[in-house]
């Protein structure tokens, strides 16, 4: 009933919906051990399980995922009616040290589309175009392997993406990209006719998620020593970038897609270090 809830009324994605499950699963595991149930858990069961959790190995970050799943189960019992006591109210999650977003810094990323040759082939074109679209837009993985064709617009300069949810987002891009796009479009068509999607791999098909990531790897890998080097990096590199040329945050926050501020303030962490760098470069007390 719950995952349901999760699938057809929040419209999470069948790997979110996953997730809640497998913690939920979990739990039921270790309460059943407990001799007791998910239903009748009380705050000492769910605080040994963390303990448990923990002790296990699993890290801090993990664990209050999961003790996030088990607040939103419990809510939707209280909301149901099938308990009248959250056992969550008195829970606190272990505390996570914050991650401040991994990014390429700006003059190896414009090394990269300036002068690192991809190659004069279709696949290398449609390489130079997964990280032109993943930087110029911001966008994540999952909405780049399933942009639609139709909704690459280069008459408004404008892509529409299905985020987290199912919530639509336009993203505008800049008319110096049209011509690349024009050009990937007309060499893809010729290959395979026309096709749904914007990408497409080697068969005309789409894209998968793993060989974005193996050209997002590839390619960064010749101008950064990041360990990082996914397609989410492009996405935080978007983002620091503009804030750091003094775009305002809250429309940062609607290019990215998150669902409120606080997601998009961690990027003010490295605006701030930035700022720092400068001061101690520039200020002759500093």
């Amino acid at each position: 009933m719950f995952l349901d809830y999760l699938r057809y009324q929040k419209r999470f994605s069948s790997h979110t919906v996953l997730s809640y499950e497998t913690d939920l699963t979990q739990f039921a595991d270790y309460c059943s051990q407990e001799g007791s149930s998910s239903e009748k858990a009380d705050p000492q069961i769910i605080r040994r399980w963390m303990a448990h959790l923990l002790k296990e190995g699993m890290s801090a970050r993990t664990v209050t995922r999961k003790i996030s799943s088990l607040k939103s189960f419990y809510r939707f019992l209280i909301k149901e009616g099938v308990l009248s006591k959250n056992p969550m109210d008195k829970i606190i999650a272990p505390k996570v040290k914050k991650q401040l977003p991994v990014f390429v810094e700006e003059q190896p990323m414009e090394a990269l589309l300036d002068k690192v040759d991809f190659g004069s082939d279709f696949l290398s074109l449609r390489n130079r175009m997964v990280i032109e679209m993943l930087y110029r837009t911001g966008i994540r993985l999952s909405e780049l392997i399933n942009l639609k064709d139709i909704a690459v617009d280069t008459g408004q300069c404008t892509i529409k993406v299905l985020g987290k949810r199912n919530k639509e987002r336009i993203i505008p891009f800049s008319p110096s990209f049209v011509k690349e796009i024009e050009a990937y479009r007309q060499w893809r068509n010729k290959l395979y006719g026309s096709t749904e999607t914007f990408f497409v791999n080697r068969k005309g098909g789409r894209m998968y998620g793993k060989e974005v990531y193996r050209i997002v790897h590839t390619y960064l890998s010749m101008v950064t020593t990041l360990e990082k080097k996914s397609p989410h990096v492009v996405r935080h590199t978007f983002a620091t970038h503009l804030l750091n040329k003094g775009a305002d945050l809250n429309a940062i926050k609607e290019l990215l897609g998150h669902a409120n501020l606080s997601a998009t303030q961690v990027y003010t962490h490295n605006s701030f270090e930035k700022l720092k760098e400068v001061y101690r470069k520039a200020h002759p007390r500093a």
